[in-house]
């Protein structure tokens, strides 16, 4: 991982960052980003208590969920934080009948990612990746950096571009 100091708005040093596999992946794109970093708590990984811990809104923070097809392999689904996946809506949308989660033993060897730090950028393969709708609503929105304790902040174009992703309708109507 590389290290590297970020600069403050008025030139003073912030902190010292090992950029991720997703940062080198958007530095490579030219894909603008920041990031937040927080103390991850191991014993509440959720999206929305990591939402309160950033001060953020939980419709723009994105979890990055791996499921398997039973047509298609692998499948990556981007929603907001708060909501659920529609299985069935996913299966429809990657072109498969059902799709089943990824067991979380499994992620690291998958993805390369693991719980709490699985981003859809840069994973050790790429994957049919598909974002929720409600994306589009946002300026920014927040994925996982590729690690416990960064968070990516993009713009969903952006997102999309670098995930390689399709944008449709995919969180459960609650």
């Amino acid at each position: 991982m590389i290290k590297y100091l970020r600069e403050k708005g008025d030139g003073t040093l912030k902190e010292k960052v090992n950029k991720t596999n997703a940062m080198r992946m958007l530095d490579t794109m030219k894909i603008s980003y920041d990031y937040k970093t927080y103390e991850p708590d191991e014993n509440d990984l959720s999206g929305e208590h990591l939402a309160v811990q950033l001060s953020m809104d939980p419709a723009m923070m994105f979890k990055t969920l791996v499921a398997k097809g039973d047509k298609t392999g692998y499948v990556v689904a981007c929603i907001p934080v708060g909501e659920t996946l529609d299985l069935k809506a996913f299966a429809r949308v990657s072109g498969n009948k059902s799709v089943e989660m990824l067991h979380v033993k499994d992620l690291l060897g998958v993805t390369g990612y693991i719980r709490g730090g699985c981003s859809p950028i840069g994973m050790k393969k790429h994957f049919p990746t598909y974002i929720d709708e409600t994306v589009i609503l946002h300026e920014i929105v927040a994925v996982s950096g590729g690690i416990r304790g960064i968070q990516l902040l993009l713009s969903p174009d952006d997102l999309v571009k670098a995930a390689d992703a399709t944008v449709c309708e995919l969180t459960a109507i609650q």
